[in-house]
């Protein structure tokens, strides 16, 4: 028997549980279609358990170092299972949470592959789901009046190295490693790949980055960008740029090896394994976008500012649709989506005002234009730097690698962005988005009194030298 819903949402991931939670905040009989686990990606294969394991990288980094701080302790070991169990547990405790808020929002939760329908007996536009039950049970049939796709995303395959799961493998599997390689190689630099050089480094693997662009995480700013690259030669971590990976000399035997071209010259390098990390595409074959007259530009499904399709009863959030692909940002355009299907007329996301962060060591942490960015826009700026080196809490900590990078337009004074690369920057950069929200200018931020000692005075320092009012710079 067909069951009818004011919405139907295609995926439980960040984007497309927030939605359903809202839509029932506001009176819409929802619907979620999952074909695997609440959470989605972030929640199992990204996000928290890649955040997880940074974090006993961390510990397990500081604990060798513990006499430092005049803490002794007998020889520090890394028990790998163990950090695995640990990640487990907090994805365990999350996404039991997630399903107790579907309970709470009265959500129903169908565990299938959905697959949108055209014209049919039981609408005239397409937008009806057939779901393909993992139960085995017959199919169930959704009329929903409007339909959210939040498929999300995986990683992206590169031509010639297949991920086979054992000496080729993609953040997925490198994330179930229960045994760890002596050696590996990263192709591409950016996010993720950082992330993982760091960890596996911390976890006294042998990694070399292998990236295409000139610099390693090139959308950051050009000073953070550089500044990474340092600090991971520093901590022995081999970073190659301007790579360009020749996929068919690869050979797989007792170490992968595998060529590529840096700067005209041809270079071998060999591992225990290879780790391609090289962005993600959309998971939007087999969902029925076919019955549609959905629109696909570059592999992602194409919406207006409010997340319509073509199709205006049907919407489309998150990693399918391009764009930031961050779960934080596929929350708030399913927040908007579901307003505007209520019709509150939402405000457009500024995707100017989103923040995203990069959680290896040392952090890194954006919000706004980078300074080549701003230049290329126009603006006249003038920018203000502060490192963590000058501030007590970073040396107290024992981290005083980095620095605080504010971009302002001289013209109007207005902060374009805030680029921070050191301790707990994933935390910090949160000022800097309500400074952006609030189009703050340097003398505000300075003039909000930060407590000493704390790591967050490297804001304010870093805006009085804009201004030219540095007190310990």
């Amino acid at each position: 028997m067909a069951k009818e819903y004011d919405i139907v949402i295609l995926g439980g991931g960040p984007g497309g549980y927030v939605a359903a939670i809202r839509a029932a905040q506001l009176g819409f009989k929802t619907a979620i279609v999952e074909s695997k686990k609440l959470g989605g990606t972030c929640l199992h294969q990204g996000c928290i358990p890649t955040k997880a394991l940074l974090r006993s990288a961390e510990v397990y980094r500081t604990a060798k170092r513990s006499e430092e701080f005049g803490v002794m302790t007998n020889e520090v070991t890394l028990n790998l299972a163990k950090a695995q169990e640990r990640k487990e547990r907090i994805v365990s405790q999350l996404y039991n949470g997630v399903q107790h808020l579907m309970k709470k929002g009265k959500i129903d939760v169908f565990e299938g592959k959905g697959r949108i329908l055209g014209p049919s007996i039981f609408s005239p536009l397409p937008g009806t789901i057939s779901v393909e039950m993992n139960n085995g049970e017959e199919n169930e049939i959704l009329i929903p009046k409007n339909v959210i796709v939040a498929t999300g995303s995986r990683p992206k395959a590169l031509p010639g190295l297949e991920v086979n799961g054992q000496n080729v493998i993609a953040s997925d599997e490198a994330l179930k490693m229960e045994t760890l390689p002596k050696s590996i190689l990263i192709i591409g630099g950016g996010v993720i790949g950082v992330e993982w050089a760091s960890m596996l480094s911390d976890f006294e693997v042998d990694v070399t980055i292998l990236e295409y662009a000139d610099c390693i995480i090139p959308t950051e700013d050009k000073e953070i960008s550089k500044e990474m690259q340092r600090l991971m030669k520093k901590r022995g971590i081999k970073v190659v740029t301007a790579a360009k990976v020749l996929p068919e000399t690869l050979q797989k035997g007792d170490k992968i090896v595998v060529s590529a071209e840096v700067k005209g010259e041809i270079k071998e390098f060999s591992a225990d394994k290879l780790l391609i990390s090289v962005g993600r595409q959309a998971n939007i074959e087999g969902i029925g976008l076919e019955n549609t007259d959905i629109l696909i530009e570059n592999g992602f499904i194409r919406t207006n500012e409010y997340y319509q399709t073509k199709e205006s009863h049907i919407y489309a959030i998150g990693d399918c649709i391009g764009g930031i692909q961050l779960a934080h940002v596929a929350s708030h355009e399913g927040i908007t989506a579901v307003e505007h299907i209520a019709n509150n007329e939402p405000q457009p996301l500024n995707y100017s005002l989103i923040p995203s962060c990069i959680y290896s060591h040392p952090e890194a942490a954006k919000v706004g234009l980078t300074e080549e960015e701003a230049r290329n826009k126009g603006y006249q700026i003038k920018t203000g730097k502060f490192a963590f080196r000058a501030i007590g809490k970073a040396l107290v900590f024992g981290d005083v690698d980095g620095f605080v990078k504010m971009i302002v337009d001289d013209a109007t004074n207005d902060v374009l962005g805030v680029h921070m690369i050191g301790p707990h920057v994933t935390d910090l950069i949160s000022e800097a988005g309500l400074a952006k929200v609030l189009d703050a200018t340097p003398w505000e931020i300075a003039q909000t009194i930060h407590p000493h000692p704390s790591l967050s005075e490297a804001i304010g320092e870093a805006a009085l030298v804009v201004e030219g009012k540095a007190i310990h710079g």
